[in-house]
């Protein structure tokens, strides 16, 4: 089975397309959504965090915004994080992909799929990308934050040449271009590989 890997900086769109090749019925692992929810249900993992960084959990779960700041400003907590977060993810997203055989292919979703090394385990990736200035009012507007908040999470992530640079596709969503029928080429050249 093809395993494709979707990715693209903070507020390119990747959601979007996601929901694009979801509707051409391939199925997508969203990890960040993963990374949330094991971040808040897998006992192993609230205690390796608990350890590393103290009283961060609420009876509602992980208290985002402390873990935020901690870890968009200091590079050891954040590597800490990924290192407890990432196996985890690979394990559901394995798990994940045996259960979806007889897809043509499947797509896996991911804010630092470059970053994390995932990449590596998959046949295609594919780069959403926009104009930083439009994806900092994306952020700004979705999460109602700030642009000093948005630009310290973008420098935590490649920059958009390296990623355009990895990627074996890349597809512009700053508005000058219509999303869909870039999807559709990279959707059938994809299906040209299974044949």
């Amino acid at each position: 089975m093809i395993k494709v890997g979707l990715t693209g900086g903070i507020g390119s769109g990747k959601t979007l397309v996601s929901e694009i090749f979801i509707r051409l019925g391939i199925p997508v692992f969203n990890a960040d959504y993963e990374a949330k929810t094991i971040l808040d249900t897998d006992k192993k993992v609230i205690q390796q965090i608990t350890n590393n960084f103290g009283a961060i959990y609420t009876e509602n779960g992980i208290n985002r915004e402390e873990l935020a700041s901690i870890i968009f400003n200091d590079q050891v907590a954040l590597k800490i994080i990924n290192s407890i977060i990432h196996p985890k993810v690979r394990e559901y997203f394995h798990t994940w992909v045996a259960k979806h055989v007889n897809a043509k292919y499947v797509i896996e979703e991911a804010a630092i799929l470059f970053e994390s090394n995932a990449y590596k385990e998959l046949d295609v990736t594919i780069n959403v990308h926009a104009d930083e200035l439009i994806r900092i009012n994306r952020v700004i507007e979705r999460d109602k934050t700030t642009v000093e908040a948005v630009k310290s999470r973008m420098k935590n992530q490649l920059s958009d040449d390296e990623r355009i640079k990895l990627a074996n596709y890349t597809i512009y969503n700053s508005g000058d271009k219509m999303v869909l029928p870039q999807v559709l080429e990279i959707h059938n050249q994809i299906l040209k590989r299974i044949k």
